[in-house]
């Protein structure tokens, strides 16, 4: 088929490439210039395949009033007078349940480990230059209480297949000596060798250059927003956008946060809503004691990533801020974090600001599969870990489109 895909960021980047592996003819229509600039951008640039664990926790229950009251917290509530804010609200509320929250992991650590395999084939088959690094992760624990749920996290995790191992705080800074300032305040750590890292931005220039240059070329459409989707009986007939009709055999919603408009034209509501979040990229000197290793400061919910001469710092979750405006006080914070965290970094002047909206759903499951119009999928609603699932994401997609048996679920990730 002669496919368009909506969307290129990373889930539209990695869904055009694994429907053009699978034979068909692709062309890719994004509302920016170029792809990646927005979600994809300047993300936590850490691929965490085994921490994929939901948001919706009933552990996050008690923790509602301080994100609503706390200003300078790491997840911060706005209530505002947003219909979809309270419908996603309440469906996070419904999912914070031990069953569905055990039963989600599962899932997502499923699709994380084969979003692992695709990500390493695909890395060694096209030979992409995006910072790309295998070097693990540490989660960084400076509290006993949650240490020791961690470590019983830890083990219902290996028992589903991940590589995992607990350290104590003087194997934590062997593996990790920038983490030699906190010693007093490290009491463990949980150290998954198989994490990667990589600049997602640059991952979907990459792929846009190699999927240009194939000998079945992807073309790609930029500057064009799609407005709607033009239905006749049971089928998209075209995408109505600012140039004119774009019209194929099939078509992939994979925009993020405008997914959900989309999909509601398509008669269906994924629940999706954006999360803002922030970032800084600081340029590190031959002075800088930057961390090699991916860290999580699991207390401050702040990760590290190494990509090259460059550290990215992630952090903070803004419900109900639909902007993508720089929250000053925000970047102040993550400031802060760092400098009390990595005194001794030494960059090459002030960092790079960014903040993003992720486009998640209540129970942290993207919607990856049909929709009732039968030449529509959808393969939408990652949250902040797209990243992370977009080559698994998009594997599975292109083999449910060829209507071909997966390792995952029939009913995994459908509405």
């Amino acid at each position: 088929m002669h496919i368009v895909v909506i969307g290129a960021g990373i889930i539209g980047m990695t869904t055009a490439y694994f429907l053009r592996e699978a034979g068909h003819a692709v062309s890719v229509v994004e509302s920016g210039p170029r792809p990646g600039l927005e979600t994809s951008q300047a993300n936590g640039a850490q691929l965490s395949y085994s921490f994929v664990a939901p948001l919706a926790d009933p552990a996050v229950l008690p923790k509602l009033p301080s994100w609503l009251t706390d200003k300078n917290g790491p997840l911060r509530l706005r209530l505002r007078a947003d219909p979809e804010l309270w419908r996603w609200g309440l469906g996070f509320l419904r999912a914070c349940r031990h069953g569905i929250a055990q039963r989600t992991t599962e899932e997502l650590l499923q699709l994380g480990l084969y979003s692992r395999t695709l990500m390493h084939q695909l890395v060694a088959r096209e030979q992409l230059d995006f910072n790309f690094s295998s070097s693990g992760k540490l989660l960084v624990y400076q509290d006993a209480g949650a240490y020791a749920g961690a470590l019983a996290q830890m083990r219902y995790q290996v028992s589903l297949g991940c590589e995992q191992r607990a350290l104590d705080a003087r194997d934590c800074l062997a593996l990790e000596p920038a983490l030699a300032d906190i010693s007093a305040r490290v009491v463990g750590g949980i150290f998954t060798p198989t994490e990667d890292a990589g600049d997602c931005l640059k991952l979907c220039t990459e792929l846009q250059r190699t999927l240009a240059a194939s000998a079945d070329p992807v073309r790609f459409h930029f500057n064009t927003e799609v407005r709607r989707l033009r239905m006749q009986q049971g089928r998209v007939v075209a995408l109505d956008t600012a140039g004119g009709q774009i019209e194929a055999d099939g078509y992939v919603i994979a925009n993020g946060v405008g997914a959900q408009r989309l999909a509601r034209q398509a008669g269906m509501n994924p629940l999706i809503y954006p999360l803002k979040g922030y970032s800084l990229t600081y340029a590190l000197t031959a002075r800088s004691r930057a961390p090699m290793t991916s860290l999580s400061d699991v207390h401050n919910k702040v990760v590290y990533a190494r990509l090259g001469d460059r550290l990215r710092v992630a952090g903070m979750m803004d419900i109900g801020d639909r902007s993508m405006a720089i929250d000053a006080g925000r970047i102040a914070s993550l400031k802060s974090q760092v400098a009390r965290y990595l005194p001794r970094l030494e960059p090459a002047g002030e960092p790079q600001a960014w903040a993003g909206l992720r486009p998640a759903r209540p129970d942290s499951k993207p919607v990856i599969g049909a929709t009732p119009y039968r030449n529509l999928w959808i393969n939408a609603g990652h949250g902040a870990l797209g990243f992370t699932l977009a080559a698994g994401s998009a594997g599975l997609l292109a083999e449910r489109i060829a209507g071909r048996a997966t390792a995952i679920g029939q009913h995994s990730f459908t509405l």
